[in-house]
């Protein structure tokens, strides 16, 4: 049995342009998350700006997130929800944990290399560098479980080693200042769901994102019911039937995935669905998959609108997060400093 509290902390960056694969493979298990963990979730604007971002979009994009949490079922008195700029610990944090973490680590982190591309000498330090301030994050709340998709499990086993190297470093100083074996636990990671991955809608083999050049690549959560009908219809299929097993959807990206987006929003599994539309063409399965969409999608975007609209009230709950965030990473920072060596 773990010694720590289980806490539950998960972040999406304020880059704007939510999609159905943020909702099917985030929000939807934060929301499932908060019957039966203490959670926080944060819009990580420090790591939004590892790339350029225009100010002014940068706060509408924050506002935007924020609000599409609470649309979606998060309830912002229940759990803490905040923006990551309002809490100096985690970059405080992350200087420390930048004098554990070791640069070998970092180099092998493959995000880093996909992002950067070939110009990796002209990436800003940022971009190299926020695996540590992901694990700031999470540890600056000495959080137990992070709810992670696949792209971001290689970062989440770093936070790991960091913490293990920290506890491991200053064990003694641990032990001495009361904190016993351990003053970080190792993180694990939440992963779940028949949808964890949505992909493209023009390219099965490709992830859903926002960064597509397409935006018929991708169900954004404020399209409307006209414009998540005329995705869906033009989504690349295959020219067979649907198969009345999983199994015939090996080879099948494009299938597969529109077949995983019509589970994941049912609550079915891909076995339950292909019972129901086995054999069926792509036009009339499609036809189904948009009722579905829009069914599902279309409170929330009117919801999200309404919440956004009210500046408000969304910087309100953004500032009472905030301030209840710091009183826990304050308190755990001062741990740190005391474990660490420095006078405060």
């Amino acid at each position: 049995m773990s010694p720590f509290p289980q806490r539950v902390f998960s972040g999406v960056q304020s880059t704007g342009n939510l999609h159905l694969g943020n909702y099917l493979g985030a929000i939807v298990r934060f929301v499932e998350l908060q019957k039966s963990f203490d959670c926080m979730y944060c819009v990580v604007d420090l790591h939004a700006i590892t790339v350029p971002q225009d100010p002014i979009a940068l706060k509408a994009n924050t506002r935007e997130i924020a609000a599409a949490f609470i649309a979606c079922g998060i309830d912002p008195k229940q759990n803490i929800v905040f923006n990551q700029s309002q809490v100096p610990e985690h970059a405080e944090l992350a200087w420390v944990l930048n004098c554990v973490a070791r640069i070998g680590w970092l180099n092998r982190m493959t995000q880093f290399k996909d992002k950067a591309g070939k110009d990796r000498e002209n990436a800003s330090m940022g971009l190299l560098d926020y695996p540590v301030l992901m694990a700031a994050d999470i540890l600056i709340y000495r959080a137990t479980h992070v709810p992670v998709g696949d792209d971001q499990k290689q970062h989440l086993e770093l936070a790991r080693d960091i913490a293990q190297k920290f506890n491991n470093d200053f064990s003694e100083s641990i032990a001495r200042n009361g904190f016993g074996e351990a003053f970080f636990p190792l993180p694990e990671p939440l992963i779940s769901g028949p949808a964890t991955r949505v992909m493209s809608l023009r390219d099965g083999t490709k992830k859903m994102s926002k960064s597509d050049a397409s935006d018929y690549s991708r169900i954004n959560l404020s399209d409307d019911a006209d414009q998540i009908a005329q995705k869906v219809k033009k989504a690349k299929t295959d020219p067979d039937a649907l198969p009345s097993e999983e199994k015939g959807l090996e080879g099948r990206p494009e299938a597969d995935n529109l077949v995983g987006i019509y589970a994941a929003l049912s609550g079915q599994s891909k076995t339950d669905v292909l019972g129901e539309f086995g054999g069926a063409n792509f036009s009339n399965f499609k036809s189904a998959l948009v009722d579905l969409a829009v069914a599902k999608l279309a409170p929330i975007t009117d919801k999200m609108r309404r919440i956004r609209e009210d500046e408000t009230y969304v910087d309100g709950v953004l500032r009472d997060g905030a301030e209840r965030a710091r009183a826990i990473a304050r308190e755990n920072m001062n741990a740190v400093k005391d474990i660490v060596g420095f006078l405060r």
